[in-house]
């Protein structure tokens, strides 16, 4: 794999801070964000991230590693967090990109049951007619309730991103292109995040972790460092703080509720965190990311207005 160590680690594609700490998802089109590279996504890879590409029409040649597949629409491809991957679109592709946070997939995994479980390497997923386009209404729908500030949009998403990836896990198993082996540090790195996603609430110390691992704490760090970019407690501060950032956004639970829930002894500890991870207190977080959220759900202003500029900002209402 002789681009792993030199693939860039992005949140999206082209840029490092564009995941907002209270997005669970992201849709966007193929050409929306292809068109800005010339048709062309260099290999990178992701952390956290599980990505699914709907190419609804048209050919694209996906890039795995070292491998490339030429690809003709309808399909499906399905990339796991830490897989080097890049594409080359015809200028005709059409389809979506959707990115799902790890914590949002292992919630629909425990919905759907165990074998939901994401595949541990790339999946192409050729697909018939009728397939396709049964797809290619749920991913457009999904589309679509992304780009809205309608009521209960999270739950709509949701309801639509469940659909697809159910329909997925349903299917007789794809063709996995020629991916060679996970890496024993990339295996270890996946065991360490369902293990923090299971009792990041517990306020284990790295040392923890890296026991029911079976290494060292200074080995866990060299191996979150490499796919991550971050070290172990990076990590485990950045779960924390997005679990608060989606409490006081969409929750009305109080202060101290989200402190305990969150296995701090104190608010005031819980707000020290906070403020050090997002850069303000909770209460000014909630605050900013409520009003920002009635502002994208007013009705539209005369051109000039400042509705527009709030809708814009309202998809990232913190950086928990």
């Amino acid at each position: 794999m002789k681009y792993f160590d030199h693939a860039p680690i992005f949140k999206l594609y082209g840029g490092r801070e564009e995941w907002s700490g209270a997005e669970r998802v992201h849709c966007e089109t193929i050409a929306s964000r292809s068109r800005l590279h010339n048709w062309h996504i260099r290999p990178h890879r992701h952390s956290g991230l599980y990505q699914i590409l709907h190419l609804q029409r048209g050919r694209a040649v996906v890039c795995l590693d070292e491998a490339r597949h030429a690809v003709d629409g309808p399909a499906v491809i399905e990339v796991p967090q830490a897989f080097v991957h890049g594409f080359e679109f015809d200028e005709d592709c059409a389809g979506h990109v959707v990115t799902i946070a790890y914590p949002l997939l292992m919630r629909l995994v425990r919905l759907l049951g165990p074998r939901a479980a994401p595949p541990p390497q790339p999946v192409l997923h050729a697909l018939a007619d009728e397939d396709g386009a049964n797809l290619s209404e749920a991913f457009a729908q999904l589309n679509a309730r992304y780009l809205t500030q309608e009521e209960f949009r999270d739950a709509r998403i949701e309801a639509w991103l469940t659909l697809i990836y159910a329909r997925l896990r349903s299917r007789r198993p794809g063709t996995e292109p020629g991916a060679p082996p996970r890496p024993r540090g990339l295996e270890h790195h996946t065991r360490f995040g369902e293990l923090l996603e299971a009792s990041y609430a517990a306020h284990h110390d790295v040392a923890w972790y890296a026991a029911r691992l079976g290494m060292t704490a200074a080995h866990l760090n060299v191996i979150t460092r490499a796919h991550a970019g971050k070290s172990p407690l990076q990590l485990i501060h950045e779960r924390l703080a997005l679990e608060a950032g989606r409490s006081l956004i969409y929750t009305s639970m109080t202060i101290g509720e989200i402190s305990d829930a969150l296995g701090f002894s104190e608010p005031a500890h819980f707000t020290r965190f906070f403020r050090k991870a997002a850069g303000e207190s909770p209460r000014a977080f909630r605050r900013r990311a409520w009003e920002q959220g009635r502002a994208a759900a007013a009705p539209a202003q005369a051109p000039g207005s400042s509705a527009g500029a709030a809708r814009a900002s309202s998809a990232a209402p913190g950086r928990a």
